[in-house]
């Protein structure tokens, strides 16, 4: 799989909205549609925030003192890199409808028969 970062450059940050019918399509219900879209967003906003931290963890200072806080462009940059990125949701929604997301269901347990 590609870099999220460079996939999402030209997608749209704004909400738009949405025929729920024609999502729900792929797995013939809203709620498991919805269900895969939330899983696929919090995957993303989870390896953003990981992503991000470690980044801005190579400008960290040991010093505790006021006096010495630093303005680093570079890391205002990517900062505002990350701000600028569209919401998971939206990633995860577009990924969905591109067909980029694959699911799959767990067998469900026959507890009717036992």
């Amino acid at each position: 799989m590609s870099d999220i970062k460079t996939r999402v450059q030209g997608l749209d940050p704004n909400v738009k909205a949405r025929n729920i019918k024609s999502l729900a399509k792929a797995t013939s219900s809203i709620y498991e549609t919805l269900a895969v879209i939330t899983k696929r967003a919090e995957e993303i906003s989870t390896d953003l925030k990981q992503e991000l931290h470690a980044k801005l963890e190579e400008f960290a200072s040991t010093s505790d003192t006021i006096e010495e806080i630093l303005e680093n462009k570079e890391q205002i940059e990517i900062s505002k890199f990350y701000e600028r990125l569209p919401n998971p949701i939206l990633i995860a929604t577009e990924e969905f409808i591109n067909h980029e997301l694959s699911f799959e269901y767990k067998e469900r347990e026959k507890t009717a028969e036992e």
